[in-house]
């Protein structure tokens, strides 16, 4: 209420006017471009926003989605667009189809692992490209797919290896997770653009897709989207290999989309659950996604509070 008692007074005294004054960070956060399967990174002051661009006309037709594009903020509320970074037809070996990625730090280098349509192998593929900035310039880091379609032959769809997740434990050791219908993970080569040993199966329930990692304190957390239309839910455990626990939902369906995908980062001492949502209007939807963000918040015994979704945004956090 103080901020808009604070805007009204300078609005009637001239001060500011509706199309110069930024009141504050709302959700979703962009209105410009339509945005999904958000990943962040931390890198130093500065979180790095990386999205999938939803380009559909309307939502009766499907996915339309050619790049990935990437913002910047100092404080979780203010953002700098920076365009599209890296494409679908950036690796030679895909024909489209630019879903959901992450990008991960190792060593000074940026690698951002990608989810496209293989061109000659039916079905989706995972990609790596790799960069020495968080802005890149990008470049494929194999000149081939890392997983394809033909590795992960116990499933009868050809969309089971997408959504890839990379998280580097303690010891430097990465590990990749991924999966539609099928959760799997492998061990990355200290180069992070190969396998290093075989591809495991995860034991999570009701799973989808959508798997995020990340570590709180002496606790790994494994969060997913279940179901459809999907929840985010999670599970722990105390080593990053499993056995996995799981333990509630997280957040419930995003609005207006049956999809649901997450970023989990802890920033300047506080945390924030970054997601889409199909909410935004009038032409949001199921293929027409905006990113959002509120905050995180942890249980002393370590387990999750349940994400509020709120379209006041990070607005209503003034701690």
């Amino acid at each position: 209420m103080k901020n808009v008692q604070i805007f009204i007074f300078l609005l009637l005294t001239g001060s500011v006017s509706l199309t110069s004054f930024d009141l504050w960070a709302t959700n979703p956060l962009f209105t410009d471009v339509r945005t999904a399967d958000p990943a962040a990174l931390v890198v130093g002051d500065t979180v790095y926003l990386y999205t999938g661009h939803d380009e559909a006309k309307d939502n009766n037709s499907f996915f339309v989605m050619h790049d990935w594009l990437v913002f910047s903020s100092k404080d979780m509320k203010n953002w700098q667009a920076h365009g599209a970074k890296l494409k679908a037809k950036d690796f030679s070996w895909a024909k489209g189809d630019a879903w959901a990625s992450q990008v991960i730090e190792k060593d000074g280098k940026f690698y951002w692992y990608v989810t496209v349509r293989h061109a000659t192998i039916n079905g989706f593929a995972i990609g790596v490209a790799v960069g020495d900035t968080p802005l890149g310039p990008f470049k494929d880091a194999r000149g081939t797919a890392l997983i394809t379609n033909d590795m992960t032959t116990d499933t009868d769809i050809d969309w089971d290896d997408i959504d890839p997740s990379v998280f580097i434990d303690d010891d430097g050791q990465a590990y990749l997770f991924w999966g539609n219908t099928k959760p799997r993970y492998a061990k990355l080569k200290a180069n992070m653009i190969e396998l290093d040993g075989p591809i495991q199966s995860l034991d999570l329930p009701n799973f989808t897709e959508a798997i995020w990692v990340h570590k709180k304190g002496d606790l790994y957390y494994l969060s997913y989207a279940s179901g459809f239309p999907e929840k985010i839910v999670y599970a722990t455990s105390k080593k990053i290999t499993g056995p996995w626990v799981y333990q509630d939902i997280l957040n419930e369906v995003a609005g207006n989309s049956p999809t649901n995908h997450q970023a989990i980062i802890e920033f300047k001492g506080k945390d924030y659950f970054i997601y889409h949502t199909g909410a935004a209007q009038p032409d949001g939807g199921e293929f027409r996604r905006s990113v959002a963000i509120d905050r995180l918040y942890y249980n002393k015994d370590g387990t999750l509070k349940r994400v509020i979704m709120t379209s006041e945004g990070l607005d209503k956090d003034q701690n």
